[in-house]
């Protein structure tokens, strides 16, 4: 078992992995600014457990706060999370974007080389692929193109990594890429609760079963897609977690760099997605046909098959799964 730094581990994906390295054994160390999360989770995270894992408000950009942890903790391995994510917010704020998301990888990466530690699993996003090349999305699929910094942050800290690997041959680094996730943890203690507008389907669709928004809008309803609307892959988080917990196993006995796809490998529409959460919770969800949004591409889903052959992974949750746990979660914030 290793201990493991979460950088940006409160988030929505960060404690669902919280949750699962340390049911599987593993010492987890979070490492999080709380710039989009709240220091309960922490406490939510030992309620499920059972098990408090270290915490440290930091910013990982911040190379001596870095330093002082890794100082008192011997982390042997890291998987990183820390970073702005919103698409829109960083079409209006690219610099932002560029210096955190940058500037947190590079001050990580030096910082792990101070202190000897060799691995890395980033949380990349399906964003790389931009739309250079068809679906489904391999991992040796065309990369670049992306439709919005936030996706070129992703491209960049991806070649910085690699290059890194080149250049230590003790290095191991992990690229994951992410296709949607959404839903909650079962106990819906943890979920997707995000600040401001959502980026996001999911939260959309819950925040509108709960009331707070009077309908939701669908963006585009004239995608050579079979009902019209946008097709993604969408995973829940719990599976996603899972991945991490098998991309470390993995990391634990491989040096240079591997990218697998996080995915269902199936690709389902908004108005599959609508129904089927009205369907899995006994609700109706209003919405309106909204113009498409710039950089929207048609279809976004996974070719699965490397992970599960290779970490031996795979999605085992289902859209109803999704939308229930999803929902559960919402109705806790009521």
């Amino acid at each position: 078992m290793s201990k493991v730094l979460l950088t940006g581990g409160t988030g929505f994906i960060g404690s669902h992995t919280a949750v699962e390295l340390l049911e599987k054994g593993h010492e987890v160390v979070i490492a999080d600014n709380l710039s989009n999360s709240s220091r309960d989770i922490v406490d939510r995270i030992e309620k499920i457990t059972g098990k408090r894992p270290a915490f440290y408000e930091i910013d990982v950009a911040d190379r001596g706060a870095l330093a002082a942890l890794f100082e008192k903790e011997s982390v042997e391995a890291v998987i990183h999370f820390a970073g702005y994510k919103a698409v829109g917010e960083s079409v209006a704020k690219p610099l932002m974007y560029y210096r955190n998301n940058l500037d947190t990888s590079l001050t990580l990466l030096e910082t792990m080389a101070r202190f000897g530690c060799h691995r890395i699993i980033f949380s990349s996003s399906s964003t790389v692929y931009g739309a250079l090349s068809p679906c489904p999305f391999r991992e040796d699929s065309p990369v670049g193109g992306c439709s919005n910094p936030y996706g070129w942050t992703k491209f960049m800290i991806e070649k910085i990594l690699q290059d890194a690997a080149r250049a230590d041959e003790q290095l191991s680094v992990v690229l994951l890429r992410y296709f949607n996730p959404v839903g909650a943890h079962e106990s819906a203690l943890i979920g997707e609760k995000p600040g401001g507008i959502p980026n996001n389907l999911m939260p959309f669709i819950t925040q509108v079963a709960a009331g707070k928004r009077d309908h939701l809008n669908v963006f585009g309803d004239d995608y050579e897609t079979p009902d019209g609307t946008g097709v993604r892959d969408y995973i829940h988080v719990v599976d996603l977690a899972r991945g991490h917990v098998a991309a470390l196993n993995y990391a634990e006995k491989h040096t240079g760099t591997e990218i697998f796809n996080l995915g269902t490998g199936k690709g389902t529409s908004v108005m599959e997605m609508i129904r089927a959460f009205e369907k899995a919770n006994g609700l109706t969800i209003p919405f309106v046909i909204a113009p498409r949004r710039p950089g929207d591409l048609a279809f976004s889903y996974a070719e699965t098959g490397k992970a599960e052959t290779v970490l031996h992974w795979k999605a085992e949750k289902n859209i109803e799964d999704m939308c229930r746990d999803a929902w559960r979660f919402e109705k806790g914030l009521l």
